[in-house]
């Protein structure tokens, strides 16, 4: 095709492609870098996979099918704002896609939660501990530990806010690094015979994986980490706590 259309439906075309070769760049992004495996489906994925790809990438292409004629006066500059309108979209939708996203994975009590930005106040991570939990990493997720706090009215704030949907996961002061937590975490991690026993249904997911892998049940642990549509196994490494594996164990 050419690159100079002749008609509607080759500038079309021709718009489609631009327009899903960028979408699918987008998407790599959000695969590899915001949601790794198997994060994107447990999070959602599909919903903003449509916001950002499906919207962006069709309706382009559909309204230059509709407005373009060759020769037209005033061409150039609707074939621009047509583009200056994509790319607002498609940063929007980005943005949207990137407050959604699992930013730290904390490990809390005897399993993962999940906090993305849009659950971290400013405020909150300006109280952080550590300089590192002072900001939201913009790469891929960060596994994190959470302590309890021991003050009294530190605990009753704790548990007022647990009201409103908050949890230890919000609040980074209490945060530290996830290396300063491994025996307690190890403490948690269930061998996966005793997973056998406790959870069967999530037992059978993760037997499925060792088996596909070849991998030793003995040279894994199991915890769980909850997400917005599935709880997820998270394998870690029986002496380090080092995480190995992630798959989704259940639909919610």
């Amino acid at each position: 095709m050419s690159l100079k259309p002749r008609s509607r439906w080759q500038a079309s075309a021709l718009h489609l492609a631009i327009s899903v070769l960028i979408g699918l760049g987008v998407l790599l992004v959000m695969l590899e870098l915001w949601y790794p495996t198997p994060l994107f489906e447990a999070a959602g994925g599909n919903g903003l996979l449509f916001l950002v790809v499906g919207v962006d990438v069709v309706i382009g292409p559909l309204i230059t099918l509709v407005i373009f004629a060759p020769g037209k006066p005033g061409l150039k500059l609707d074939l621009s704002v047509i583009a200056a309108l994509q790319t607002a979209a498609l940063v929007y939708g980005v943005h949207i896609v990137y407050l959604a996203h699992p930013a730290y994975l904390v490990f809390v009590k005897d399993r993962f939660e999940v906090a993305t930005p849009v659950d971290l106040a400013p405020a909150e991570l300006a109280r952080a501990r550590f300089a590192e939990f002072k900001r939201v990493p913009l790469g891929a997720p960060e596994f994190v530990a959470s302590d309890f706090p021991t003050d009294p009215q530190e605990r009753n704030a704790l548990v007022k806010a647990a009201l409103s949907g908050l949890d230890v996961q919000n609040f980074p002061r209490y945060w530290v690094p996830y290396a300063q937590r491994t025996k307690e975490v190890l403490a948690k991690a269930e061998t996966i015979e005793q997973l056998r026993k406790s959870d069967p249904e999530v037992a059978k997911a993760v037997d499925g994986y060792l088996a596909r892998s070849q991998t030793p049940a003995a040279s894994v642990r199991y915890l769980g980490l909850r997400a917005r549509e599935a709880w997820v196994a998270v394998l870690v490494d029986p002496k380090t706590a080092r995480p190995l594996k992630m798959l989704i164990a259940q639909k919610l």
